[in-house]
């Protein structure tokens, strides 16, 4: 994953008649909220996550057509056996592999169809065993191209990430600011999340694409990668020298 350099403003804020005032003030109550003129950093920061997609769908196709139905199946079922044998030995889990099958009469034949939907978490074992389909079996076997996707807990996590990672590029803002003014930095009052965006590619990918040829797999996964973009704005007290003289 990626982060982009965070951009961040901060304001140092107090109350101008705060010494004037002082003695008039009534003192606040306990538990109650803060009291006027308290000293704080208010600090904006951003930040960019990217991740490559973590599941690849990939459909496999057999079909027959013969006089007989049952030489149809038979034809199909003999090569969806090994498929499947196939994609158990390569350890895809039965819960991602998905079997359908078609039955039609077309003019004096019966044609058959056997789909199977195969979903991937490793990429690498994908690869191996399309290739090793594609060497065993005949062109009656189609095998599609992978499809490339996110499932929704990974996206909900670089959301998060990109969050949490503005956050503390906010917090890093501000500490950097209050030792600049000579100043504490204290506990965080306020975290606003301010603007979120999300885009699919790399934006590194800059090399166009050549439309005469198949995409490879990594620029597959470069077109579907997902990057989140974070700005929060956070509000950080400012520790008080009586609270510091405390500590100390």
């Amino acid at each position: 994953m990626e982060i982009s350099p965070a951009q961040a403003f901060a304001a140092l804020w107090s109350d101008p008649d705060q010494e004037n005032t002082k003695r008039s003030r009534p003192k606040p109550e306990r538990g109650g909220t803060k009291a006027q003129g308290e000293r704080e950093v208010q600090v904006s920061a951003s930040a960019e996550v990217s991740a490559p997609p973590n599941r690849a769908r990939v459909y496999v196709l057999v079909s027959s057509s013969k006089e007989a139905v049952a030489q149809a199946k038979c034809s199909v079922n003999r090569r969806l056996d090994y498929i499947v044998q196939s994609v158990r030995g390569h350890g895809v889990r039965e819960d991602n592999i998905t079997v359908t099958k078609d039955i039609r009469r077309v003019e004096n034949a019966y044609q058959m169809e056997a789909e199977v939907c195969i979903i991937f978490s490793d990429f690498g074992q994908m690869e191996n065993l399309c290739n090793l389909l594609v060497e065993k079996l005949d062109s009656s076997v189609i095998i599609g191209s992978p499809q490339f996707y996110h499932t929704t807990e990974a996206v909900e996590n670089i959301r998060r990430q990109a969050c949490l990672r503005a956050v503390a590029n906010s917090r890093r803002k501000a500490f950097d600011v209050c030792r600049l003014l000579g100043q504490s930095l204290g506990r965080p009052l306020i975290i606003r999340e301010e603007e979120t965006k999300e885009s699919e590619g790399l934006a590194s990918e800059s090399t166009p694409p050549d439309n005469t040829r198949p995409l490879t797999l990594q620029q597959q996964i470069s077109n579907t990668s997902v990057t989140v973009y974070s700005k929060v704005f956070v509000t950080f007290e400012l520790k008080s020298k009586d609270n510091l003289k405390r500590n100390n």
